[in-house]
């Protein structure tokens, strides 16, 4: 298995379960755009905008960098890359449980596969 730094994964987790941070990360990812006028997409204040960046940004989920006065945010989607494939495998585990948990339960409920039960009479040879 793949081994993501758990730090990390929070971080990501973290900024992506805020639909404003999810909204502004579909917006940056195809293109740099400036902060400012992503906050002109929200009902909140331009600095409510730049925290959410900071979480983003801090998460490792966008760059940002300044050109004079005003900041350009970039999305990165190589993290998101990563979580997708942290997300894969522990479906895959979560796969393996239910199939083994699917194995047992076949095997109680198949008479042929299980052996005598203590209350069963032993057989007897005429």
């Amino acid at each position: 298995m793949h081994r993501i730094d758990d730090d990390r994964a929070d971080a990501w987790f973290h900024a992506l379960s805020d639909r404003t941070r999810r909204d502004i990360l579909q917006r940056v990812l195809p293109g740099e755009q400036s902060v400012s006028a992503l906050a002109r997409n929200y009902s909140m204040s331009l600095t409510a905008v730049q925290k959410h960046v900071a979480v983003l940004e801090g998460a490792g989920l966008i760059t940002r960098r300044r050109r004079g006065w005003e900041s350009l945010a970039r999305g990165d989607a190589e993290p998101l890359r990563s979580a997708s494939e942290l997300l894969t495998e522990l479906e895959a585990i979560q796969r393996e449980h239910i199939a083994r948990i699917d194995e047992l339960l076949a095997a109680e409920t198949d008479p042929a596969s299980a052996g005598p039960t203590p209350t069963d009479p032993p057989h007897r040879k005429d």
